[in-house]
């Protein structure tokens, strides 16, 4: 059995690679993240990644897109999570997958050529009051065909021309110039802004599946989650690493000092095995539906804490410099504190994972 990528997975990525180099270096993302007031995105970046093909990876070949996997749009996630990329990525590709597996052929029709081509923006809604994540616990509903009601914590809403909002039906479709009202909430991650949402009698469509597909959203965006974290941590170790080699104290390297060294080693060890747990949920979630849920949450929980861990350490190991405004290390742990809130904490994943193995 073939546990690595294939050819072409390793040569798309490096073409996204290759753009996020030139287009998505520390000083790009400090001046997107400096933006005062309410930051949206890079709009130049996101254009770039349409051009490529990216928001168009899980729409079928039939409406327009690559018909590619689960994997392809996780292993794209670590990618934006290594270069904390200010794209409105998490919402769309989430929004794309409830469309294809919940949408009429109608809905398809409608929406997915439209998402793969960057012609629409769309993002997803699922937060609740506090902690109200999964679908079993959404109140919001839209059966009448109108939305009333409070969603928290959803990715560029403000900008979004579609959201799919999690509803005691199922998924619902809400277009922009519905009524509703958008406020930005101030997450810390200005790299991926979040807003709460004000649903005012908004005209909702269901998605015809959308009850069915529900659960399988939800550890989508687990999935998703842990790659991005995955990216995340993977790069401040690499960054931890670079600066204690060049950085000097008493005439040498403090990567010298054997207790930074400990350290050091601690957040690779902590890291690097974890790049499994994400590529088996990705896996999981194509091809075995009967472990997909229970991977799902061990990768999220295990993973979005890790990353918060090893950014800590990397303030850490940056001394002095790393507390401040205009080093990168900040902007990687406001990222790693929102995949650590968002879908719902470890601890709550930890205990799904404890009752889809039937502890």
């Amino acid at each position: 059995m073939n546990f690595l990528l294939s050819e072409d997975q390793l040569a798309f990525l490096s073409a996204i690679e290759d753009l996020l180099r030139d287009r998505c270096d520390a000083l790009r993302v400090h001046k997107i993240f400096d933006i005062e007031g309410d930051a949206q995105f890079d709009a130049e970046l996101w254009a770039g990644l349409v051009e490529m093909g990216v928001p168009a990876i899980f729409v079928p070949e039939a409406h327009g897109g690559l018909g590619l996997a689960m994997v392809d749009l996780a292993i794209v996630s670590e990618l934006f999570g290594t270069y904390a990329a200010p794209v409105p990525w998490l919402g769309h590709a989430l929004a794309t997958v409830a469309i294809v597996l919940g949408g009429s052929e109608a809905q398809k029709a409608r929406w997915l050529p439209r998402l793969a081509s960057g012609e629409v923006l769309a993002t997803v809604a699922f937060a609740e009051g506090k902690s109200v994540w999964f679908p079993g616990e959404w109140q919001l509903a839209g059966a009448d065909g109108s939305l009333t009601g409070v969603k928290t914590l959803v990715p560029n809403a403000a900008e979004a021309d579609l959201i799919v909002v999690g509803v005691a039906e199922g998924l619902a479709l809400v277009e922009k110039g519905a009524a509703y009202r958008t406020e930005r909430a101030d997450s810390g991650d200005r790299t991926r802004p979040v807003d709460t949402v004000l649903f005012e009698g908004a005209i909702a469509e269901l998605l015809a599946d959308g009850l069915a597909a529900r659960d399988r959203l939800s550890d989508a965006a687990a999935v998703l989650l842990a790659a991005d974290a995955f990216g995340g941590a993977e790069h401040c170790v690499k960054m931890s690493v670079d600066y204690a080699r060049v950085r000097e104290q008493y005439g040498q390297p403090i990567a010298a000092f054997q207790g930074l060294r400990y350290q050091l080693v601690a957040m690779a060890l902590a890291t690097e095995p974890a790049r499994g747990l994400y590529w088996y949920a990705a896996h999981s979630w194509d091809a075995l539906p009967d472990k997909a849920a229970h991977a799902a949450a061990q990768a999220k929980a295990h993973l979005t804490d890790t990353y918060l861990q090893v950014t800590r350490d990397t303030v850490e190991a940056h001394g002095g410099i790393g507390f401040t405004w205009e080093h990168d290390t900040h902007i990687y742990m406001k990222r790693a504190m929102l995949d650590w809130v968002w879908m719902g904490s470890p601890s709550r994943h930890r205990l799904r994972a404890a009752d889809f193995a039937g502890w």
